[in-house]
């Protein structure tokens, strides 16, 4: 007997060799919430918990081949974009975003969780030109709003500064990441379109195996989004998923390990979240 089709998110992003972050933290988050995870490589990296010791974008033709293997044939209910690399790859999926008639989530990676740059200092002008122009979801963290926007966050009331300055780049909402702020006993995240704002917060953990929360939060709303939910309630459901995948992080290799992404299929998983149908 034939299944029903789940709906189906494709992530634009580079691939992490050590399964951290990226294309493959997407699947897994995709995978872990109910969804259909494609993916669209743009760059390859040697990558492992002490950092990454390469890069190689691939070719502009792969990049639109992939793309428009997923989206002519199987469809999308979203699209979340991660490492873009460098200034001609951020063109390219900027022009094929156009026109997708699916919610986008924009993860601006600027930089490791080591430290490493993932995006070229050329591209950021496209990345605030053309590309949160495209989004329904940007999600910078810290780092990021003060690359792309020159506002520097070290208080919470920061925050609303630095989400004006990135909606003033076209995206719908923006989701405002807290986390770099180190301060106080809550994780806190402001989403905000400009006239209306939510605030998240979480129990700030004292985790060490975090590598790849950015990806798996974006790929998280994402999901949610192609679920059909608002982007709020996306943000909020993604925010719970994200808290439990740090709180279970593990030890990989012999530096930074990773968030767990199916936590809640370990024996003992913490009651009540919700799951892939809430």
């Amino acid at each position: 007997m034939s299944g029903h089709t789940p709906a189906r998110v494709l992530t634009v992003a580079g691939s992490d060799s050590g399964g951290g972050a990226g294309v493959q933290a997407d699947l897994k988050t995709m995978l872990a919430l109910g969804v259909h995870g494609m993916s669209v490589v743009t760059a390859v990296t040697a990558q492992n918990s002490l950092g990454v010791q390469g890069v190689w974008d691939l070719p502009e033709e792969a990049v639109r081949a992939q793309f428009r293997a997923v989206v002519d044939d199987i469809g999308v209910q979203a699209v979340k974009t991660g490492m873009l690399s460098s200034a001609r790859l951020t063109a390219v999926v900027a022009d094929l975003l156009t026109g997708i008639g699916a919610p986008v989530v924009v993860d601006p990676v600027g930089v490791s969780k080591h430290g490493d740059p993932l995006l070229a200092e050329e591209a950021l002008d496209l990345v605030r030109t053309r590309l949160l122009p495209a989004a329904t979801v940007a999600t910078p963290n810290l780092d990021e709003v003060a690359r792309l926007t020159g506002v520097v966050v070290t208080r919470e009331e920061d925050m609303r500064t630095a989400a004006r300055a990135v909606l003033a780049h076209g995206p719908a909402w923006a989701l405002i990441k807290g986390g770099h702020l180190g301060a106080g006993h809550d994780a806190v995240d402001l989403l905000s379109d400009g006239a209306t704002e939510h605030w998240y917060r979480s129990p700030r953990l004292p985790a060490v195996h975090t590598h790849g929360t950015g990806c798996t939060l974006a790929g998280a709303i994402a999901s949610h989004l192609a679920l059909g939910r608002t982007v709020p309630r996306a943000v909020a459901l993604a925010k719970d998923y994200v808290t439990g995948a740090i709180a279970a992080g593990f030890p990989l290799g012999a530096g930074i390990g990773p968030v767990d992404h199916g936590w809640r299929t370990r024996p003992g998983a913490p009651e009540g979240h919700p799951g892939p149908g809430s």
